[in-house]
């Protein structure tokens, strides 16, 4: 058991130290929640830590769209608001008829 530990220790280890960096956001979070879930119903850890990872990613993914949509509006906004503003013309004052 002490063995067994060991090497899987140590394999994450080397996982850790030459992984680069990872782009799956979402998906590390998910994972641990998956297989913490997984591993209390029925000792399912690795089968809750791949859905934990899918649900994980796909939430991310959905935040980061939201953010782009949101951010796109703010710059229209922008856009919108500089061409419709003053173009350096003047307005002739309003006369009474006279």
């Amino acid at each position: 058991m002490k063995a067994q530990l060991a090497i899987v220790s140590l394999c994450a280890a080397l996982a850790a130290v030459t992984a680069g960096p990872a782009q799956a956001k979402g998906c590390a979070k998910g994972a641990v929640v998956g297989g913490i879930g997984g591993h209390f119903a029925g000792h399912h850890g690795l089968l809750g830590a791949a859905a934990g990872c899918a649900v994980g990613r796909h939430h991310a993914r959905k935040i980061a769209r939201k953010e782009r949509q949101q951010q796109a509006a703010q710059e229209a906004a922008a856009r919108s608001t500089r061409t419709s503003g003053n173009t350096g013309t003047a307005t002739p004052p309003a006369t009474n008829g006279k």
